[in-house]
């Protein structure tokens, strides 16, 4: 019995995740959660390898989505002739699509999912952040759609740009990336009201 196996076992029977696993995968509440995602994951994975490039991808299931990203920008930057990868900004548009009504992938970028809002709410019919409803954490953002182009970004006052997080413990080593959300209301607003993107609320 070495001590790494000891606190395995301890860990276990506490429904904690054991510390040698957490040295190679990721952060999750509780040993539950973890295997959930775990079981997640491979289904993607395993799909991704066997079956082919899926339509849509699950941003929570990657251990690095900023390198997947950064992938998908260069991706689309060799289908254009001419284009300097440094030059290419990631833009994205949240459609009003859920995982289940998505059967083609996009020509260019990728389709996401799996990602919650943090802080307001998502009007579904206008595809903007609204007021949270009463007693409502989270809300779940329909299939998003993230693509690269070859020049800055769109600024608006009707866009806010909202801050994606791996985890609801929002720090510089959970930071993904930042998504433009359409508002009615200033983006000041939802910034002073801390809304964020979160891929896991556990």
């Amino acid at each position: 019995m070495s001590e790494s196996l000891r606190d395995a076992l301890d860990n276990i029977y506490d429904a904690r995740i054991p510390n040698a696993w957490l040295k190679i995968s990721w952060q999750s509440a509780t040993l539950g959660f973890w295997f959930t995602d775990l079981l997640d994951r491979h289904a993607q994975f395993f799909s991704w390898v066997f079956d082919g490039r899926p339509n849509i991808f699950w941003m929570t299931g990657f251990f690095n989505p900023q390198g997947f990203l950064t992938a998908m920008r260069q991706e689309v930057t060799r289908a254009h002739k001419g284009w300097a990868l440094d030059l290419v900004n990631l833009d994205n548009e949240v459609t009003k699509m859920m995982k289940e009504d998505v059967t083609n992938s996009p020509n260019e970028g990728v389709y996401v999912h799996g990602l919650f809002i943090d802080g307001a709410g998502w009007d579904r019919r206008s595809a903007r952040l609204i007021e949270p409803s009463p007693k409502v954490l989270y809300t779940l953002v329909p299939v998003v759609h993230v693509f690269a182009i070859n020049m800055d970004r769109r600024v608006s006052m009707s866009l806010y740009e909202c801050p994606v997080y791996k985890k609801p413990r929002r720090t510089d080593l959970t930071y993904i990336f930042p998504l433009l959300l359409k508002t009615a209301k200033d983006p000041d607003h939802w910034t002073m009201r801390g809304v964020a993107l979160l891929c896991d609320t556990k």
